[in-house]
């Protein structure tokens, strides 16, 4: 008789788990409750739900040809030209010589927000537009009325009529994270309802001109503009507006629109078909770390005003060109494009306070913000020809000045300073240069070159100085390390 076969108690469970593995796969275990399938994300249910209210827009622009110049003289020329020249008269003109209307057109992508009809896309899809239709899943097609469009956010809202459209939900951009599955659907190269996925990887780039954007590794391609990047859970948090590449092609990094901005500039378009935004009338600059430690500034923060705008809410509060300033309305700047973003969201009229860092003090300035005018440019203030004066050398940082003319100060908008007639190292490796006007060495005004003088002689060898300069109307912020003179 035989013995039954005896196993361990772990050989029988190792043999069992085996048995079960075998007949039942893994991920198909838990593929119903996880949307896996072999250890990917299944999108399928998602894009069936969301791709409906995914549209294709399609715009139209019409240009006028120019007619022949014989059609637009008078008669009597025109009858002239005929008898004697055979040009034909204007009442049949040939095909070719007839006036041409010629037609451009483009292809973008957006998404429905509402069930009436509105539809978010970007501006520069249907920018100079004549004409602008969208196109359902379903073969439906509108013609589109543009509620309104805002260049610097690269927004736009349309209007369909409809009911009961198919239209996406929205979520909220500040809550994503880097990791997260996400999804685009479009039309690139005309290619429509194309679906494409990958991972948000960042959340807040500073390539837009106004607003950060989202960054992902979601293949976007023209075609794509003003579609929607979807969440897992279904619901819009960007609009796909822009990608990184040397080709014109994808290259692996797109960028989005947050979804919160979005509806923030589409809200304003809604009621009033623009956006209206606060601005001070300056120009900012950088900081550097460098500079921030050479003017002994608590933190590396703040932005440099590098020109304040003549009757601007700037210069009514008393802000400077070449002040720092580190706060806006309490909220700390960490960064140069933050204050354009906080200044553009305060209303007009609205009365703010900012914390500015000038000759070593802080200063708390109440400005009142105004509308947001057109972009405009700051004139160049050419530089005199003549220097004022006798010159004053100084090997210690490198830079020949002379005192200002009357004139000079006035034609620069400066009330002190001296005007660089030369510069050599140091100087020339800070980035100083025969033409600019030192306003400020080490936190002290320089009045004029005896005050440079004196600055220069109280300056401390071992550490790194810094010149508060204006050229052309700019102002900046240059460090020099100074040298012994020989």
């Amino acid at each position: 008789m035989k013995k039954p076969l005896l196993l361990p108690f772990s050989k029988l469970i190792f043999l069992l788990l085996s048995v079960f593995v075998l007949f039942f796969p893994v991920d198909r275990a838990f593929s119903a409750s996880s949307g896996m399938v072999n250890g990917l994300p299944d999108l399928t249910a998602l894009v069936e739900k969301v791709g409906p209210a995914v549209v294709n827009i399609r715009t139209v622009e019409k240009i006028q040809s120019r007619r022949n110049p014989v059609y637009e003289m008078d008669e009597d020329f025109q009858e002239y030209l005929f008898r004697f020249f055979g040009v034909p008269r204007p009442d049949s003109p040939p095909a070719q010589s007839r006036q041409k209307e010629q037609i451009r057109r483009g292809l973008g992508s957006g998404f429905i927000i509402s069930p009436d009809g509105y539809v978010l896309t970007n501006h520069h899809v249907i920018d100079n537009a004549d004409d602008v239709f969208v196109r359902l899943t379903d073969n439906r097609e509108f013609k589109a009325k543009v509620v309104g469009s805002d260049k610097r956010t690269d927004v736009a809202l349309l209007k369909i009529d409809g009911k009961a459209l198919p239209y996406l939900k929205t979520g909220k951009s500040v809550d994503i994270k880097a990791g997260q599955w996400v999804l685009a659907i479009g039309s690139p190269f005309a290619l429509e309802n194309t679906v494409t996925a990958g991972i948000i990887s960042a959340k807040a780039r500073d390539t837009g001109d106004y607003l950060p954007l989202i960054q992902t590794d979601v293949a976007v391609n023209p075609g794509n503009s003003g579609g929607p990047l979807i969440n897992m859970a279904g619901e819009a948090v960007g609009i796909n507006s822009q990608i990184y590449s040397r080709s014109g092609g994808y290259m692996g990094i797109s960028f989005a629109i947050p979804i919160d901005e979005a509806l923030r500039v589409s809200e304003q378009l809604k009621k009033s078909g623009k956006v209206t935004r606060g601005q001070l009338g300056i120009q900012v600059g950088e900081v550097s770390g460098e500079t921030a430690k050479a003017l002994n500034l608590p933190d590396k923060q703040g932005v440099l005003v590098v020109h304040v705008e003549s009757g601007s809410p700037a210069e009514k509060a008393g802000l400077e060109a070449g002040d720092i300033i580190l706060k806006f309305n309490e909220q700390s700047i960490e960064k140069i494009s933050e204050l354009p973003r906080l200044v553009g969201d305060t209303p007009p009229g609205k009365t703010v306070r900012l914390s500015v860092w000038r000759k070593g003090k802080t200063l708390s300035l109440p400005v009142t913000v105004s509308v947001m005018q057109a972009d405009v440019q700051s004139a160049r203030v050419p530089q005199a020809d003549r220097e004022g004066g006798s010159m004053l050398s100084s090997k210690v940082l490198g830079l020949t000045v002379s005192d200002l003319t009357a004139a000079q100060k006035k034609q620069l908008g400066v009330k002190q300073g001296v005007l660089v007639t030369k510069a050599e190292n140091p100087a020339v490796a800070s980035g100083i240069r025969k033409g600019d006007v030192i306003l400020r060495l080490n936190n002290a005004d320089v009045a004029n070159r005896n005050s440079f003088q004196d600055l220069v002689s109280k300056i401390d060898r071992k550490k790194t100085a810094v010149l508060l300069i204006q050229r052309n109307n700019m102002i900046s912020y240059r460090t020099v390390q100074p040298v012994n003179e020989r």
